[in-house]
């Protein structure tokens, strides 16, 4: 990283920093902070792959939710893509985990005591 770094930074002053290579020198240099939290943090990982895979399916639908008829339903649609995307983080399969919900909810007297319905504790 240091070497990636004195590379950087003698870069920076030898291209223009409107051209390609220059933006991208540049904006890692900006970077340089968060580019290097891995390093200190075991848990942290070196990209955001996996954030960005979670949200794909929200990039490709974005034009398509441009027309929802309601705003509740737009945030109907929302909570369904958050509890679907959330079951996945939790490698449990969707469509297991919306039946699960789906056939606990109505159960469930109390509203503010729902934690045992989350995807990580709720009993398939």
């Amino acid at each position: 990283m240091q070497q990636l770094k004195a590379w950087l930074d003698k870069t920076a002053q030898q291209v223009p920093p409107k051209s390609t290579i220059g933006a991208a020198v540049h904006y890692t240099l900006n970077q340089w902070d968060k580019l290097q939290v891995y390093l200190e943090q075991g848990e942290a990982t070196i990209d955001n792959n996996r954030a960005e895979r979670a949200i794909k399916a929200f990039v490709i639908g974005r034009k398509n939710w441009l027309f929802s008829n309601t705003r509740s339903g737009a945030h109907a649609t929302t909570l369904l893509y958050s509890l679907v995307e959330t079951a996945k983080a939790n490698g449990i399969q969707p469509s297991t985990y919306l039946t699960a919900l789906f056939e606990q909810l109505p159960h469930c007297k109390e509203i503010d005591k729902l934690d045992h319905l989350l995807p990580w504790t709720i009993k398939l």
